[in-house]
């Protein structure tokens, strides 16, 4: 139960913090507000958040509409569309795209959202400043962030797909291992019922061989009789053992080693086959366990089969070293000539493929040990063998295993890798090329936008200083560089002098804030009237 409780009490924390940084952003718009009523501007939005932050989790889109529907409300602000909960709109598109997988139902809420908010400008006639403010800020504050919150999304399921990858791999190397191990247990299995079947098959027929005897008496013989008929079921037993231990399924079982081949028989068929192996034997043979003495065979054949697999054509030194109790043998192929072939490279440059694997295990089982690595360009293989095998506990490896044969890697989790990374990587791409390309579209119009607000402010002090009844010439100096392009219907239909032109400018550089607009109507060049339309003008 702790364990599942957790998720849930993380997740409440999460939103009441979440709700707390919102309400807080909302209390200062409210303070900083100066005719804000507490009703519509602080406990209204207070209450949509605490029920828009919940349902982040379970229906993201429907908090989005929700805290859209704030901004709206702000577009009927006659001082100003802008308000704090562009912030809180921000933060629940961006829980939108992290939380929601497909993009075609949270495109159609966002599409819905800024269709709202242009209807709202259309229903209340709102100023050109609201109708800019509804098509670049609130647009930007639900697209920007969703596409963020998908990139996130993005970056967090590449993570996971990697992470669950890399234990696939890792599992699959485990089972390489344990597969590799099993395997040349089995083969020792198999040797072990060479060596010792031989053994008991020459004791069962030394005792046949003592029921012929003329001094034994009948009850010796019976007793020969019976141990040759047990020492020959327990022959037949080790046989049929062995036989289930050692062949799998579609394998050959009489395809193995060969009882009778020595070191010496395996190095002299490679040297006559054209392979160009140089080999050399120091110190006295010994005598050495049957055991011992295939692994030293395995040990030569492994090296051999590698290095004419990997590195055809290279000289290959062998060298098998007797020494008190114990036998090394090493295995180097030479570095390939310049001319030659180049397939040196591609062997196992670790030693980490299925074979060496299964002779690690060979050699750790009699008590040995082996070493492989690169060797000035080649590959050497070390193994040191005691003459007597030894009994050992043998542990997992200690070296990464994996399969060196291409292809290797599980078909189904790189299909989902790499589906992946192709979803984040254009995710990304559309996480940077979206606000480009938005920016490309409503940078310029907002310059403009911003250009033609800033250059027809006429200051009030300049604005007493204009007298009626003078000719243009003489108050241009006073004018701006040009007028206000975007006066209300209400302004524009205010009365006015017969046959006056009238020009409108604005009394203060907000941009986002509704000012008084001056009035100057002209007749001909000169100067009739001036006036204020006031910014709460009905």
């Amino acid at each position: 139960m702790p364990h599942t409780r957790m998720p849930h009490a993380r997740s409440v924390y999460g939103d009441v913090a979440l709700w707390g940084a919102l309400a807080a952003a909302t209390g200062y718009g409210f303070g900083q507000a100066g005719t804000a009523s507490p009703v519509l501007d602080l406990f209204l939005p207070l209450a949509v958040l605490a029920v828009a932050v919940p349902w982040s989790r379970r229906r993201p889109g429907a908090a989005v509409v929700l805290v859209n529907g704030l901004c709206a409300l702000g577009l009927a602000d006659s001082a100003t569309p802008g308000n704090a909960h562009v912030l809180s709109l921000a933060a629940v598109s961006c829980l939108l795209g992290a939380r929601v997988a497909a993009a075609r139902r949270p495109l159609l809420v966002l599409a819905g959202c800024a269709a709202l908010d242009l209807a709202t400008c259309a229903v209340l006639r709102a100023p050109p400043v609201w109708w800019f403010y509804a098509l670049t800020v609130l647009p930007a504050a639900l697209l920007l962030p969703w596409l963020a919150g998908r990139h996130w999304r993005g970056r967090r399921e590449l993570v996971r797909e990697g992470w669950w990858l890399a234990r696939s791999l890792e599992e699959r190397q485990h089972l390489v291992a344990e597969r590799a191990r099993l395997t040349e247990r089995a083969d020792i299995a198999a040797d072990m019922h060479d060596s010792l079947g031989h053994a008991l098959s020459l004791v069962a027929l030394r005792a046949g061989a003592l029921e012929l005897s003329p001094d034994l008496t009948d009850r010796d013989r019976a007793d020969l009789a019976e141990l040759r008929g047990t020492i020959a079921d327990a022959v037949e037993q080790l046989r049929e053992t062995v036989a289930v231990l050692h062949d799998p399924p579609g394998t050959d079982p009489d395809a193995g080693l060969p009882v009778d081949d020595t070191v010496e028989g395996l190095l002299s068929r490679a040297a006559a086959s054209g392979v160009p192996v140089h080999w050399e034997r120091r110190g006295a043979v010994p005598r050495m366990s049957p055991l011992v003495e295939r692994g030293m065979y395995r040990v030569v054949q492994e090296a051999l089969t590698n290095a004419v697999k990997h590195a055809p054509d290279c000289s290959i030194r062998v060298r098998i070293t007797h020494e008190p109790v114990r036998t090394r043998v090493s295995v180097v192929n030479a570095v390939p000539s310049a001319d030659g072939p180049t397939r040196a490279s591609q062997g196992p440059a670790s030693g980490v493929g299925r074979g060496l694997t299964g002779l690690r295990e060979r050699v750790t089982v009699l008590g040995g040990s082996l070493r492989t690595g690169p060797e000035e360009g080649g590959f050497r293989i070390t193994a040191v063998l005691p003459h007597q095998a030894i009994a050992r506990t043998v542990g997992p490896d200690p070296e990464p295993v994996a399969d060196a044969v291409p292809g290797t890697v599980l078909p189904e989790s790189a299909k989902r890798f790499a589906s992946v990374r192709s979803d984040a990587r254009r995710r990304s791409a559309v996480a940077f090329v979206a606000p480009a390309v938005a920016a490309a579209c409503f940078v310029p119009s907002a310059g403009y936008l911003a250009w033609q607000l800033s250059t027809s402010v006429l200051s009030p002090s300049r604005f007493d200083e204009l007298t009626t009844g003078k000719p243009r010439t003489e108050l241009a100096p006073l004018l701006p560089a040009r007028a206000y392009p975007y006066p209300s219907d209400d302004a524009r239909s205010a009365p006015r002098p017969p046959e006056a032109r009238c020009e409108f400018y604005r009394s203060g550089r907000g941009l986002l804030n509704e000012v008084d607009l001056y009035r100057l109507c002209w007749s001909g060049d000169t100067l009739l009237t001036k006036d204020t339309v006031p910014a709460d003008h009905p």
